[in-house]
């Protein structure tokens, strides 16, 4: 008898979904990308620096999967995220009028145009 121990191979831990989409969102998107003069693979939601808040959300059409980015398909649709974003918008939910209710939001201006966010902490 040996005294070697076997050990179960690793599992990776699923990823979260990053975003996900209200049946208002889902079904506007549709829409969007439908009418649009091309074809449009999705839209593609990031965060810039800027505004008075500290940062904003960006969203515009999506032709193609960009190197690195999450795609999210939700309800039929599919949205990309920058990867420099993902870890500012894990847990949110976007509706139409696009509103973002994103757990990571620490403060937002009173415009409305921009907010602060902080990375999400991932368990360990």
């Amino acid at each position: 008898m040996s005294n070697m121990t076997t050990t179960a191979p690793i599992k990776p831990r699923p990823r979260p979904q990053v975003m996900r989409l209200t049946e208002a969102a889902a079904a506007r998107i549709r829409e969007l990308t439908e009418r649009a003069e091309k074809p449009i693979l999705g839209l593609r939601v990031g965060v810039k620096n800027g505004g008075c808040a500290g940062m904003s959300y960006t969203v515009e059409y999506a032709e193609e999967v960009k190197k690195n980015e999450e795609v999210v398909e939700d309800k039929g649709v599919k949205i990309l995220v920058d990867p420099k974003a993902v870890l500012f918008l894990l847990g949110t939910e976007m509706d139409f009028t696009f509103v973002f209710n994103n757990p990571n939001q620490t403060g937002a201006c009173g415009c409305g145009e921009s907010v602060q966010l902080t990375p999400a902490k991932l368990p360990s």
